[in-house]
């Protein structure tokens, strides 16, 4: 059992340790491959803030089209109705329908722009000079990748009424193009939520 001395040495890191980012064993880093699986050691995800923020800024550039052009269009009697995501909100608000507006509302444009605005701020978190809570700044985190994939609620519902109304020349419903803008906007910001390394917070705070 490990000296209750070694853990004022500071981070694994500081002690040659490294976590295997495939099966998290912590081994000594001059080994420099996992002994259990065989993975090359890291002490950090390569290019962690490079990468999302590319992959944020790419989201962040789908996110235009997802909300300007039309997620769905509805079709009834010959009459085409394309509906944006806000056009959207607007009519389940007309028919009085206001909590699945404020799902919808909430899931398709707060949760994906607080995302990038979360993710984008603890990019900056890393190598800002002010005095941040780090422990926070993990609750941060930790929320974001978890209610990521709830914005996917939005494609569902369009999903779910392509399916179900297909009435023929009565009434249809078909996917717009923002559907597959809005779709890529929450797969790419996943992707950067799992792109950050989160551990270089605290590698600020043992440098300071």
């Amino acid at each position: 059992m490990a000296d209750s001395s070694q853990y004022s040495k500071g981070s694994a890191a500081r002690q040659g340790l490294a976590n295997c980012h495939r099966c998290h064993l912590l081994s000594e880093l001059s080994a420099k491959q996992c002994p259990r699986c065989g993975a090359p050691l890291h002490l950090r995800s390569t290019h962690s803030l490079q990468k999302t923020l590319a992959l944020l800024f790419t989201a962040l550039l789908f996110y235009i089209p997802a909300n300007m052009l039309p997620i769905m269009t509805t079709r009834l009697l010959g009459d085409s109705s394309p509906n944006t995501i806000i056009g959207g909100v607007a009519v389940f608000l007309e028919h009085g329908s206001y909590f699945v507006a404020t799902v919808i509302f909430t899931a398709s444009v707060i949760i994906p722009m607080a995302k990038i605005i979360a993710i984008l701020w603890l990019c900056y978190s890393v190598h800002s000079p002010d005095k941040i809570n780090h422990y926070e700044l993990t609750r941060l985190y930790r929320v974001t990748e978890f209610i990521g994939k709830w914005s996917m609620i939005d494609v569902f519902v369009v999903a779910i009424l392509v399916a179900l109304i297909q009435l023929g020349e009565l009434m249809t419903i078909e996917p717009g193009i923002a559907a597959s803008a809005f779709a890529t906007v929450v797969i790419l910001t996943m992707l950067a939520a799992h792109a950050f390394d989160v551990r270089l917070i605290w590698d600020k705070l043992e440098d300071s």
